[in-house]
């Protein structure tokens, strides 16, 4: 999942280099800190927070068929 989401946020970031995803594992949940450059912020949450739930979504649907819960945290 980590993967997952380093693959697309350095794909949408103009900064690539300063993607930084730290995984962390609580209680049976993986939450995911995703960092980027304080330009690319906009680009990673989208309009409205678009771009932001559809990662969301993606980790979820990662996370049910590894057998876990995982959450994103855009920092």
């Amino acid at each position: 999942m980590r993967e997952l989401v380093e693959f697309i946020a350095k794909s949408l970031a103009s900064k690539p280099e300063e993607v930084k995803v730290t995984e962390i594992v609580e209680d049976g949940k993986t939450i995911l800190r995703l960092e980027v450059a304080d330009d690319d912020k906009g680009k990673i949450i989208g309009r409205e927070g678009r771009v932001a739930q559809a990662m969301r979504v993606l980790i979820r649907v990662a996370a049910v068929k590894e057998g876990t819960r995982a959450i994103l945290e855009i920092v």
